[in-house]
């Protein structure tokens, strides 16, 4: 009886599932899920992820001015650009919300085949944009309703593959698996800025206006398909159901959660809100200022870049590794002190980065390194105090809120104040990030109780 129980459970998944998850269910019937696989999962969907918005975030700066906004001087047209840049974060805790519901209502596999799609199909959608030559003011229109659904379709992204993996972590270990989630971020901007970089180095200008720009867009659906088959093949199987089930991951109404856990929600937010102050300073920001007030070639610092994303990875590794030796809160803290001195630096030698090829090299090398060891450890600092029945709906929210106080509008104020009051005011600004994750660890002492 309980048999057959089984088989007309499963039956039932796969009638109500979508046609790309019954293909993933029948070819990993009876698959029993690894650790290192649920890890390979989680890079490949973030890595994925992180590519469609550094492709958004560096054509911010290299395209939309001259593409969409030629009626306006570059400066106003980046500046314009980041304000759409901005849309998706805003949009972002909503997507959330709408793809919790599809999520009860219609199954994970549901979620996350709509909301990929709808990530890779807005973000491919991009590329075939008319220039505001072509069709005027409505051009912009439809550039600022692709990145609202792209930060809608984010927000559905969340498959729990990176909370199933802290759960199931082992206790002398948790940082280390805690870190590789975030790996995906400095893989998804090296594919993006090797990319970008591969043709401005090899297009003339004209060319990249006219289409080189337009291919890293059209790529980002191939990708979004990959990394849709690489989580579906783990999401769709029996024994994935049963280890969520176990832990009781489920979602809950975001309206419920709220009622439960606003403080929670809000110092799981602050907590990373160093690192995420410090992501766009190092990847988006650069970019802009150098293109807006110096000769040196963009093809040649997205390499710089590149390179930066590379000891990234090295400190994101090294994070999980300190982390496990004094505890991820201790990590957190010193991480945050670091970003602190590395903002008073830029406050007090702020042309070194503005006018040193050497100095700026050395500005964003040593800002990826802080970045690694900082948004490492960031993943679901606070979510344990959730407990299992909000951690799933929980990690995705406040992991939203804290890219919209931290990272959304970053590129945006940092262009604005520094050409108002000159470079040493982005020092004070990521001054203030790294103040309010001290003040929140300060306040949230959950994380020494764990680890």
């Amino acid at each position: 009886m309980r048999a057959a129980a089984d088989d007309m459970s499963a039956n039932t998944s796969i009638s109500s599932s979508t046609g790309l998850e019954r293909d993933a269910q029948r070819a990993m019937a009876d698959h029993k899920v690894a650790p290192s696989e649920i890890a390979m999962g989680v890079v490949i969907g973030r890595a994925s992820e992180y590519f469609d918005f550094f492709v958004f975030g560096i054509a911010c700066v290299l395209v939309f001015p001259k593409v969409f906004f030629p009626f306006v001087d570059a400066r106003t047209g980046t500046l314009y650009a980041f304000g759409i840049f901005a849309l998706a974060f805003v949009a972002r805790p909503f997507g959330t919300a709408l793809f919790m519901a599809i999520d009860r209502r219609h199954g994970r596999g549901v979620k996350l085949t709509t909301a990929l799609f709808l990530l890779g199909g807005s973000t491919a959608a991009i590329s075939f944009l008319p220039r505001y030559d072509s069709i005027g003011i409505s051009a912009v229109y439809l550039l600022a309703a692709l990145r609202v659904m792209q930060g809608l379709a984010l927000g559905g992204a969340w498959d729990g593959l990176a909370s199933l993996l802290a759960l199931n972590a082992p206790k002398d270990r948790r940082g280390w698996y805690a870190m590789i989630p975030q790996l995906g971020a400095p893989i998804g901007f090296m594919v993006a800025s090797a990319l970008f970089s591969f043709f401005i180095v090899n297009l003339s200008p004209e060319d990249f206006i006219d289409w080189g720009w337009r291919f890293p867009f059209y790529c980002a659906f191939t990708i979004n398909v990959v990394a849709l088959f690489a989580r579906l093949r783990l999401v769709a199987t029996d024994e994935f159901a049963r280890m969520m089930d176990t832990d009781k991951l489920s979602p809950v109404p975001v309206s419920e959660l709220f009622r439960s856990h606003v403080k929670e929600l809000l110092l799981g937010a602050f907590v990373p809100l160093a690192a995420f102050a410090l992501f766009h300073l190092v990847t988006i920001f650069p970019i802009a200022w150098l293109s807006l007030n110096t000769d040196r070639s963009t093809g040649e610092f997205l390499m710089v870049q590149f390179s930066g994303a590379i000891i990234c990875i090295g400190a994101v590794a090294a994070s999980g590794l300190i982390a496990d030796q004094i505890g991820r809160r201790s990590t957190l803290i010193m991480s945050a002190g670091l970003i602190g001195l590395f903002a008073m630096g830029s406050i007090l030698a702020p042309l070194l980065f503005g006018e040193s090829a050497i100095g700026q090299t050395i500005y964003v090398t040593t800002g990826f390194m802080l970045l690694g060891l900082a948004y490492g450890q960031s993943s679901g600092a606070v979510t344990a105090r959730l407990g299992n029945r909000y951690r799933y709906t929980g990690a995705a929210v406040t992991s939203d809120f804290a890219w919209l106080f931290g990272a959304g509008f970053a590129p945006l104020v940092a262009l604005y104040l520094s050409e108002q009051f000159g470079l040493a005011i982005v020092g004070v600004y990521l001054l203030s990030g790294a103040a309010c994750s001290l003040a929140a660890l300060f306040i949230d002492r959950s994380e020494l109780r764990q680890m």
